[in-house]
């Protein structure tokens, strides 16, 4: 079984993040550094087909949440605390349902056990229009992007995944044809009978509409000991958006 990559942080009691769907470690380095240095050893995890880790055709919250275990195991971390974003929270919630031993204390921001429709196709569509036979520069890729995806934020985050595949050759960190073809996995809902008991902590941005007042039923089921908690000023990408709160109330839970 292949092993995750990961940057580790820090010394101290372990917790592992989880970075979303497109996303990669390097997107939580400075609130991975944060956590470091009170007391953390902090792993921030590439998950497959993701980042510097290995590409796969297969791809489900499953076998995601295998590789954690594995990666677990490598390492000797016989329990963590666990954190994860979007995609990553999805990971994190079917690691803790299916392997509670694990898990000492599980935070998951802005996303809910609930399934949702596929909703990537129109940045899926934009990456497929980058073709690097033609472009040799990060400023030409945002200008094919631009033409699609109007957001700066949303772009600069995609872009980080560029890198050079070899001398005058640009590439994509990420996996794009398989997270293509895979875009219904990335909406699954975790198991309807899945639970974890353990302290949990759902963080929200509070104009995100990934985890809405409706959700809270649907989180309690699977997660009877769930706090859900709001960081303000914050939408889907709240972690980046607000860090110094997202820290606040992570680590406030962390500590308690």
């Amino acid at each position: 079984m292949e092993l995750l990559h990961s940057k580790i942080l820090g010394q101290g009691k372990p917790l592992l993040i989880l970075h979303g769907f497109l996303g990669m470690s390097d997107n939580w380095k400075t609130l991975g550094n944060l956590y470091a240095d009170n007391g953390y050893q902090v792993h921030l995890v590439d998950q497959r087909n993701h980042g510097k880790s290995f590409h796969s055709i297969h791809f489900d919250y499953e076998l995601m949440s295998a590789d954690v275990a594995h990666y677990m195991n490598h390492y000797q971390i016989p329990k963590t605390s666990l954190m994860g974003h979007s995609m990553g929270g999805k990971t994190a919630m079917q690691l803790a349902t299916s392997h509670p031993e694990l898990v000492s204390k599980l935070i998951v921001a802005d996303i809910s056990p609930k399934y949702y429709p596929p909703h990537h196709q129109p940045i899926i569509d934009a990456l497929q229009k980058l073709d690097f036979n033609i472009i040799s520069s990060r400023k030409e890729a945002d200008k094919v992007l631009s033409s699609h995806i109007h957001d700066f934020g949303t772009r600069q985050f995609l872009l980080k995944n560029l890198f050079w595949v070899e001398s005058k050759k640009l590439g994509l960190r990420f996996n794009l044809k398989v997270l293509k073809d895979k875009m219904d996995e990335i909406g699954e809902n975790i198991n309807s009978n899945a639970t974890y008991d353990g302290p949990t902590l759902f963080l929200r941005g509070d104009r995100s509409e990934y985890i809405t007042a409706n959700d809270s039923s649907e989180i309690k089921k699977h997660f009877p000991n769930a706090l859900i908690e709001t960081v303000e000023n914050a939408g889907h990408w709240l972690h980046a958006e607000n860090p110094k709160q997202f820290f606040e109330k992570s680590f406030k839970f962390l500590n308690s």
